[in-house]
Order: structure tokens, then C-alpha cells, then sequence
């Protein structure tokens, strides 16, 4: 590396000046006239006068005040999964000019990796379009939602900060179970709501059977329904236009002071928290000092803006926007999600929140290696805030050490949260087996002074009290919508006969589609019953569940034995009737998950001292006869005597290692005949 001094620094940075609008032809030269100093030059890459302007122009600030309340719609498009959510806006974001028409525009809202593999939304993500209609020119703030069960919490967060949605339905597939789940989360929430059915191009559409369906489960009237084609962007801009004339302003204190509901976060290695707000009284500028009235501190604004869907700063955000801000949050437990902003000595009444998400899964999650500790708890905590529906607390364990606890939604949303840490966060972790929260009810007034309720919740299964100590346990209960082709109807009465299910009413919502509704114990729904399901009925039956409570059942709690040692993180909870085809099908799953060793091993299920169910994983075994010859028998028996006291003493003091896929897989059933 050369020397600089400063004559030199002066003579390079005076040639540069006189060059940078010069044309590239002419900046030949400029290498071997800068006193050796070319291989700096050979980085620089010379901008012209055209790419300047264009680059300034994006960095151009928008005046945010212009937009009147008035001339603001925040709205959320929600549907069941694949019904054409995040197509349709993308072709909403190419009419406004947010993103260039292009054929590569698919899924652009879709920014996660997680998302791209499995072609599913995951993540909730806004985007302020701006759109002119009949001269005026409006603000519209849309949220694209997942359509999955496993992510309606983000659903009804995203719904908090908007006073419509568009309700998008297959023009082929017609109402699916999540379908309805959505429109009463909007209708709950008092929003108006817009039908639009969607893939009116495909070739088996039938619109006009899908806005009968509109019309009789959610009673709006069929003329209500937009026809559209997201994929060649058909009639989309109608959707627009209905949302400007339909959709309500937001409801806001004009004159009022600062005030704004922090709706979603996520957490950036140099700026800290970037908080997604949506502001209901006054406005924030940068420099601005606001407050947060869950934990009481104060943060200075260092920056405000808008996502296009790329984040574009402004100079402030005002009453009925939504957008996200930057104010030096360092810690990720000082972003809530549902917290209120105000402006310091300026306190305002909070928003409401949001209900706290109810895990319907719980699994313990352990690092692979123990130093990894620390990395890996800061990577959890940066990812449950951009995903706060997870609950986490404290674990250990004797064979895996220190850990967490970890609830979830369902099957799906574990998997993707544990998908994530390992793409976003280089994260490399061991999940052990899915269990569902049970309750307990306490026999003696001495334990419930002790715990200080009657009910205890169990989410780890080693915690499960025997008889003794307990009156009675209680299995949490769903309340299942099956909505599916009615030549499916007796496969589907059986599958849910199966799994314990009783049955509560059956509709026929078209002329061949029914939707059955049927009280589901969770721990047989919530692993692999959605996939039986779309097995028997070639994939055309949706699932969709709630929380219906927990009711009494008969439990008890089975130990998985390798070799007479219980392996503490495969302990199961099952009911009594199905002990033998849980504790079977576990011990299958083990004996081919777990690789053979130079000793046999025996994987048993055993509830208390009772052996209900045996599985045994061969040894590898040396030919020790293969050099002996002839007829000396006293010898051969000698050879095998010593083989088989060799193998009963590596499997007494022999270590059973149990890999990290079997965790994940032994409480799958095989499927459902």
C-alpha cells in the first residue's frame, strides 16, 4: 500500500472534481495522471449527471401533512391460504407506482426466507400506496396478512390498525375454513368489509357459485362482490376505486395530542427497534421525545417514515398514518407490542392492546452445544419480538442442559420459528417433542397454598402430578370447522371419530359443500391431523380451529425407557384409552431414528412400572468364528462367551444417543386409515 501526503490527496481529489460530469470516454487518463494512486480510482465508480438527479429524487422527502385524514383508507387484505393475498398486492403496488410492472414481481411483500421456500405469508407487512381518484389524491395504507391458522395472531393485530379489509375468495376453491375465521375476526372488529373474488381466469371458475356462497354464510349481497384477476391484474384497479368510496377515514383526535399504537416491531443491528406505529391524535416529527407508557421510558426520535414497501423517511407522521419509527430502542423487551406512544409531559389515556396469544404447542428448545447459551438466547429474544405471539420461558435439562421452554400456535408456526432461527440467526438447536398445556386440579389445601390457584397449568410433561396429588386433569378442547366437497363426508366422520372428536352440527353451504363442526381434543388435532385430512379428501378439505376451553379427561403420564433409563425429554402425556398406539408408535419411531451401537437396545413405553409396548434396536455384531477352523468347539465357545460379556457390559455402561430429528418426529402417527 502507498503513502498519501497531503499534496498528493489534494491533486487526486481536484482531478476527480474536474472529471465527475465529464463523459466516461474522456477519464482515461485520469489513472496514470493521479500520481500512482490509480488502484483507489479503480473502486470509485463515476456517476453521471442523469443518475445523480435520478438518485436524489428517491431520497426527496413527502410532505405528509398534505394528507388530510380524509384522504386516508388503511386497510388489510385477508383470505385463506393460496386464495391470492400477497399477488394481488402485488398488482395493487404497480398501479400506484410503488414497484416497476414487471414479470419478476411475485410475492414482494414476501421478504423472508421462510416465506419464499414454502411460498406461504408468514409475517404481516405494510405498504403506503398513493393513489388519485376522480382529481383528489389519497394515502392508502395496506397490511398483506398471512392466511394460515398457525399465524392468525398476526392477522388480528395487523386488523387493529385498519377500519376496512378486502376479503379475497377463490373463484375456484370457493369459502374455505379460514375464510370464515377471517371475516369474523373483521367483523368482530367492526370493520367494513369488501368481497372480492379472485382467479376469475381460471378455467374451472364458477364466480357466480362462490358469491351465492358470500351471500348465504356472511349475508353480503352478491352485487357487492369484485371480480378480479390478480395474476394479469383484471379489474384490480375497481378494488381501488371501491376501496376510496367504501372504506371509512380513520377515526382520530385531529386537535389532539400525540398518541400512536405500536402494532408490530422488529429489530435492526444498528439502529435497534423499528417500531410499525399507527398514529390516532397529533403527530411525531424527528428530535421529537416521546414515551412509552408500558415501560414509562422516554426515547428520543431519530427517524420517522413510510414503507413503499422499502422504508422512505419523512419529515413527521401524522393523525390516522401508519408507518414505522426509530427511536434508539436498544433493548428488544422495550418495544411491547400494544404499548402507547405519547410526547414527554404530554400523557394521554392508553390505546387498548391486543389479547395476550394463547400457545396451543409447547416444545422445549436447547442449544446443541452449551457455549452457544448466550448466542443463542440473544437471537431468541431479537426474533420474538419481531414475533411476539411465542411465549418463552427457562428450562433445563440433565441430558440437553440449559434451555427454554418455548409456545406456539400449532405444528407449523414451531416449525417456521425454528426455520427462521437457523436462516436468520445462524442458530443450530435441538427442539424436543411437541406437547399441548394441560391442567390439574389439586387434591390438598396444602399444595394450593402453595401454588396459590386450585387449577395448575402443565406445559412440560415431566411436571405432570400423579394420582396422588391431583383430583382431576383436564385436556384443552377446540372447537374444529371442516369445510369440504360433501362425496368426502364419510372419510372425514371417521377421521374425526378417530381422534376423539364429537360432533355438532353439519351445514351444506352450496349445493356439494358442507362444513361440519366438531369439539376436537387439541393433543389429537394440533400434530398431523390437518394432513390426514387433506389426504382422504385429495386435498380439497380446509381445517380451521378455536379455543373452546378445556374439559375433563382420563391422563396419565408414559416414560420412553432406553435400555431401563428414562429419557427425560420424551416424556408424553396421553390418554388413557390410546396409551398402547401412542407408547407403540413412539418406540417404532425411536427404533428407526436411532442408530445401532456394538450392544442391543431395547425402547420401551412404560406408564409407571408397567411395560405397555417394546421395540428393539439390533446390535452390530462381529464375527468372531471367522478365523477359527476345524472342530475345536471348546474354543469357539470360549470366543463367544467373552463376545457376549463384552456386550452386556458396553450396554451397562454404554450411552444411548438420541438424534436431534427424533425429537420433532415421535409423536407423529402413521396416517389415518
Amino acid at each position: 500500500m502507498f503513502a498519501l501526503n497531503p499534496q498528493h490527496t489534494a491533486k487526486c481529489l481536484h482531478l476527480w472534481k474536474r472529471t465527475f460530469y465529464r463523459p466516461l470516454s474522456t477519464r482515461k487518463w485520469l489513472g496514470a495522471a493521479l500520481c500512482g494512486c490509480s488502484c483507489v480510482l479503480r473502486i470509485i465508480h463515476p456517476v453521471t449527471r442523469s443518475q445523480t438527479v435520478q438518485f436524489s429524487s428517491k431520497k426527496e422527502r413527502i410532505d405528509m401533512s398534505e394528507y388530510d385524514v380524509d384522504y386516508i383508507r388503511n386497510f388489510s387484505i385477508i383470505a385463506h391460504v393460496d386464495h391470492g393475498k400477497s399477488t394481488l398486492a402485488d398488482r395493487l403496488l404497480e398501479i400506484t407506482g410503488c414497484i416497476p410492472k414487471a414479470s419478476s414481481n411475485k410475492q414482494v411483500l414476501d421478504k423472508l426466507q421462510v416465506e419464499r421456500e414454502r411460498g406461504i405469508t408468514v409475517k404481516a407487512q405494510t405498504a403506503s400506496l398513493f393513489y388519485t381518484f376522480e382529481g383528489k389524491r389519497y394515502l392508502l395504507n395496506l397490511i398483506d396478512t398471512p392466511g394460515h391458522v398457525d399465524f392468525s395472531y398476526e392477522v388480528s393485530r395487523s386488523l387493529s390498525a385498519c377500519q376496512g379489509v378486502l376479503l379475497v375468495v377463490d373463484a375456484n376453491e370457493g369459502i374455505q375454513a379460514q375464510t370464515v375465521a377471517n371475516f369474523f375476526l373483521a367483523f368482530e372488529a367492526q370493520l367494513s368489509i369488501i368481497p372480492v373474488i379472485n382467479k376469475i381466469d381460471l378455467k374451472n371458475a364458477d364466480p357466480e357459485r362462490v358469491e351465492k356462497q358470500i351471500e348465504k354464510m356472511f349475508d353480503i349481497p352478491a352485487s357487492d362482490c369484485i371480480r378480479i384477476s390478480a395474476k394479469f391484474g383484471t379489474n384490480v384497479e375497481t378494488v381501488l376505486q371501491e376501496v376510496v368510496r367504501k372504506l371509512p377515514p380513520p377515526k382520530v383526535e385531529r386537535g389532539g395530542p400525540f398518541k400512536a399504537l405500536l402494532f408490530d416491531s422488529m429489530f435492526d443491528h444498528y439502529r435497534g427497534v423499528v417500531a410499525s406505529i399507527a398514529i390516532f391524535g397529533g403527530e411525531v416529527c424527528k428530535g421529537n421525545k416521546i414515551v412509552s407508557v408500558h415501560t414509562g421510558k422516554s426515547y428520543d426520535v431519530n427517524e420517522v417514515g413510510i414503507l413503499t414497501p422499502e422504508e422512505m423517511p419523512t419529515d413527521k407522521l401524522c393523525a390516522g398514518q401508519v408507518g414505522y419509527l426509530v427511536a434508539g430502542m436498544k433493548a428488544v423487551q422495550e418495544a411491547q407490542i400494544g404499548d402507547t406512544f405519547h410526547l414527554y409531559k404530554q400523557p394521554v389515556e392508553p390505546l387498548p392492546g391486543f389479547k395476550d396469544a394463547k400457545p396451543m404447542v409447547f416444545a422445549g428448545m436447547f442449544p446443541v452445544d452449551q457455549s452457544e447459551y448466550s448466542n443463542l438466547k440473544n437471537a431468541l429474544d431479537k426474533l420474538t419480538l419481531n414475533d411476539s405471539s411465542v411465549s418463552v420461558s427457562r428450562d433445563s435439562s440433565a441430558a440437553l442442559g440449559a434451555g427454554w421452554r418455548l409456545g406456539f400456535l400449532g405444528l407449523l408456526h414451531m416449525e417456521v420459528f425454528n426455520q427462521r432461527l437457523e436462516q436468520e440467526y445462524n442458530a443450530s438447536v435441538i427442539m424436543t417433542a411437541p406437547t399441548v398445556p394441560y391442567r390439574a386440579v389439586l387434591s390438598s389445601q396444602k399444595l394450593i397454598k402453595e401454588y396459590g390457584a386450585q387449577e395448575i397449568t402443565i406445559v412440560n410433561p415431566t411436571a405432570f402430578p400423579d394420582k396422588t396429588v391431583a383430583s382431576a386433569y383436564l385436556e384443552p378442547m377446540i372447537l374444529g370447522t371442516i369445510i369440504s366437497p360433501d362425496e368426502h363426508l364419510g372419510k372425514i366422520m371417521s377421521l374425526c371419530q378417530s381422534r376423539r372428536a364429537e360432533h355438532k352440527s353439519l351445514i351444506y353451504i352450496d349445493d356439494h359443500r358442507i362444513m361440519l363442526k366438531y369439539l376436537f381434543p387439541l393433543n389429537e388435532v394440533v400434530v398431523d391431523f390437518y394432513d390426514n385430512l387433506k389426504s382422504l379428501s385429495s386435498g380439497y378439505a380446509s381445517f380451521d380451529y378455536e379455543d373452546a376451553g378445556y374439559q375433563a379427561a382420563d391422563l396419565i403420564k408414559m416414560d420412553i425407557l432406553l435400555n431401563g433409563c428414562a429419557v427425560e425429554e420424551l416424556v408424553t402425556i396421553a390418554n388413557r384409552e390410546k396409551a398402547y398406539e401412542v407408547g407403540k408408535a413412539i418406540c417404532e419411531k425411536l427404533r428407526d431414528a436411532i442408530p445401532r451401537q456394538l450392544f442391543e437396545i431395547a425402547v420401551q413405553a412404560a406408564i409407571g412400572s408397567k411395560i405397555i409396548a417394546r421395540e428393539t434396536i439390533k446390535a452390530y455384531r462381529k464375527n468372531v468364528l471367522a478365523k477359527c477352523y476345524g472342530g475345536d468347539i471348546s474354543r469357539k465357545m470360549k470366543l463367544l462367551k467373552r463376545q457376549a460379556e463384552g456386550k452386556k457390559k458396553m450396554r451397562r455402561i454404554g450411552n444411548v444417543e438420541v438424534p436431534k430429528d427424533a425429537f420433532i418426529s415421535v409423536l407423529k402417527r402413521q396416517p389415518d386409515k
